[in-house]
């Protein structure tokens, strides 16, 4: 929930390989029986079930473009070998075959486990850790950057008043608060907390007593000053 999605289409659409395919693939929303024949794709008759023509792996697909693995970590061992070849060799075989495929792919890997302390434990290749460990990239968790709060407020702000035909705002009072909440969920719960006020407040002014936030504390507006609470009613009414 940080953006590690975001980041790997920004990364794409800035590079020489905009032009190519984008593939993505959730190492951890595959059955481990199929996550090679979608990787690496089969060929005709290779396994029962498979399709009479076969079929092409998302490395194919993705081919002059970028592939984007997301928790990497869940890699089963055998496929973390294979993969390692790929890096390597810049080629593979699919599930059945024989007739070598190049991969002329970029690369982009991501995970919110520590790959190091996987590999001192043995689940996950060190060979591999060290080949995709070229250009790391840490996103750090969104309490820990919450002056970016505001500007994701007011981007899905403006997202959910397109989608629910409304011209709502967040009070000035309210996105303090929220940039003091821990955001365990990150950016996808920011994304739900606002989705949920646009929908449920009424009005198209949200302050916190208008909503339902958990963990939001409404009772911290009693130790503002006065002036300032007097100055945001002031606002609240005129708007």
């Amino acid at each position: 929930g940080v953006g590690k999605s975001l980041l790997a289409k920004t990364i794409h659409r800035a590079s020489e390989r905009k032009s190519g395919a984008l593939v993505q693939i959730n190492c951890a929303a595959i059955p481990e029986s199929l996550i090679e024949s979608e990787l690496f794709g089969y060929e005709a008759g290779s396994f029962t079930g498979a399709d009479s023509k076969g079929k092409a792996g998302l490395l194919e697909i993705a081919q002059g473009g970028t592939v984007f693995l997301d928790e990497i970590s869940e890699l089963p061992l055998h496929l973390q070998s294979k993969l390692l070849g790929v890096i390597q060799d810049k080629e593979f075989y699919r599930v059945g075959g024989r007739r070598v495929q190049q991969a002329d792919i970029r690369l982009i890997a991501a995970t919110n486990k520590d790959l190091a302390e996987l590999v001192s434990n043995g689940r996950f290749r060190e060979d591999l850790y060290y080949r995709l460990n070229v250009v790391p990239i840490t996103i750090p968790p969104l309490r820990r950057r919450p002056e970016d709060i505001p500007m994701l407020i007011q981007h899905f702000t403006e997202k959910y008043n397109r989608k629910y035909n409304s011209y709502k705002r967040f009070s000035e009072s309210l996105i303090d608060q929220l940039m003091r909440m821990p955001w365990k969920g990150n950016i996808r719960e920011l994304e739900n907390v606002v989705e949920r006020s646009i929908v449920t407040s009424s009005g198209n002014y949200i302050s916190a007593e208008k909503v339902s936030i958990p963990g939001l504390d409404k009772d911290e507006s009693g130790n503002r000053r006065l002036k300032d609470r007097l100055a945001e009613k002031e606002r609240e009414i005129l708007l």
